[in-house]
């Protein structure tokens, strides 16, 4: 998977996600920077619900939070509670 420029404009480009690393640098880089078009362009539901519980720790407060809030199903067990 190639990013555009705007996403990785300072390194990485190209990822293989078939690599685990390498994907969680793609997810995260995507996350943190990426507008929604970027987001269904470039992520997938079933692998984000998997990589979550890894993702939500290499991502900020804020971003975590924001997509926990916006799809409860990557919210970790009680985090609702917690809110």
């Amino acid at each position: 998977m190639e990013l555009p420029l705007h996403l990785a404009w300072s390194g990485l480009r190209t990822f293989g996600l078939d690599d685990e690393k390498l994907l969680l640098g793609m997810y995260r880089i995507v996350l943190t920077m990426g507008l929604r078009g970027d987001c269904l362009q470039f992520l997938d539901g079933g692998l984000l619900v998997a990589h979550w519980p890894r993702l939500r720790k290499m991502v900020g407060r804020g971003v975590r939070s924001a997509w926990e809030d916006a799809f409860p199903v990557l919210c970790p067990r009680g985090c609702q509670a917690a809110a």
